[in-house]
């Protein structure tokens, strides 16, 4: 038994798909879910750019595509792993070794980039399980992103290293877009990297204990990090969002900010919500300015988290007095229901 055994047996879409055995001091896998990425190869030579981390380093990519897109899911797909098979031979060794799973359309109910990203991560877990490695570092990209040059090298000096750290979210800020009108995309995806800077920074002024960016392709965790908090969601859209709700409870996930992942500005509905719909919305409805939260609502938000702290919730029978709340969250619950979920609190905390 070890470390990973029992998620493994119970958790686990697929048993091991990598016939090699890790190297025994291996520390890091980058784990990346493609469907239909014609342009793997640019990331691939960005992560292969990169600094050689003092660790032994895999990169594995799961090929996968939903049942919905049919054939023309396979052939984009097909084509996929040829680019990568050309970029494989054509590259010179990379430091990194390179494993490629073809999942093809799986017959799991839900699949989507979630269970990709799961499949990926969960065979991380079993190759350091092999190797009994709790503290390897399972880092989370995506194939149209690139990387800065010190990425490894900064996710095992920063993060690998740091052993009161489980989790992290990765610095990140979107390309610049080369397609048509490339003008109006780049002005929605700066616009919407603001939005998501503002939301997070907004959080850390309530006093919000856990202001973080929820980016699958920023993120890494901790190899028993990711057992305990049960495994990656198979959701077809936001499982990075919910995967990190687990985390940040821990007191252990922080911000990695010295080196950045750069996603792409393409525009895709691929997800139901996310970086593709959000520019997608904003060039087909011609929207020039993007709309986020007014500054007022987390101004509301603070003096509500301040009223909590400044009332005590460890008394019996305790409850902090719903007419010292601030207005509009007296318009949001009553009297009534502000007492029985606050019961329902202390009851269970």
């Amino acid at each position: 038994m070890t470390f990973a055994s029992a998620y493994l047996a119970k958790g686990a879409l697929f048993n091991s798909f990598i016939d090699e055995m890790p190297l025994p001091d291996m520390g890091m896998v980058v784990v990346i879910p493609a469907y239909d990425e014609p342009e793997i190869a640019l990331c691939l030579s960005s992560l292969a750019r990169c600094s050689e981390p003092p660790v032994p380093t895999e990169v594995i990519i799961i090929v996968n595509s939903p049942a919905s897109s049919g054939d023309a899911g396979l052939r984009a797909n097909r084509v996929t792993l040829e680019i990568i098979e050309q970029w494989r031979r054509n590259s010179v060794d990379p430091f990194f070794r390179l494993f490629v799973f073809d999942a093809g359309q799986p017959e799991i109910k839900g699949w989507g980039v979630g269970a990709a990203r799961k499949t990926g991560m969960d065979e991380a877990v079993r190759r350091f399980s092999m190797i009994e490695k709790p503290d390897g570092v399972i880092v989370s990209l995506d194939a149209d992103c690139t990387v800065s040059e010190n990425y490894f090298t900064a996710l095992w000096d920063d993060f690998g290293l740091n052993s009161a750290a489980g989790g992290c979210s990765i610095n990140f800020t979107h390309r610049n877009y080369g397609g048509p009108e490339p003008d109006k995309v780049n002005s929605a995806i700066r616009q919407y990297d603001l939005h998501l800077r503002y939301y997070v920074r907004a959080l850390e002024f309530t006093g919000f204990p856990y202001p973080f960016h929820t980016v699958g392709s920023a993120m890494a965790v901790k190899a028993h990090r990711y057992v305990k908090a049960g495994g990656m969601p198979r959701r077809q859209g936001g499982e990075d969002f919910y995967f990190i709700q687990k985390l940040v409870v821990s007191d252990d996930y922080i911000n990695l900010d010295s080196t950045t992942v750069y996603p792409s500005a393409r525009l895709s509905g691929r997800v139901p919500f996310g970086t593709g719909p959000a520019l997608s919305q904003m060039l087909e409805n011609d929207v020039a300015e993007y709309l986020t939260y007014n500054p007022e609502a987390f101004i509301v938000l603070k003096e509500l988290f301040s009223y909590f702290r400044a009332e005590t919730l460890d008394v019996p029978d305790s409850i902090p007095d719903y007419s010292g709340l601030p207005q509009p969250v007296q318009s949001f619950i009553s009297g009534e229901e502000w007492d029985s979920k606050i019961r329902e609190f202390i009851d269970n905390t």
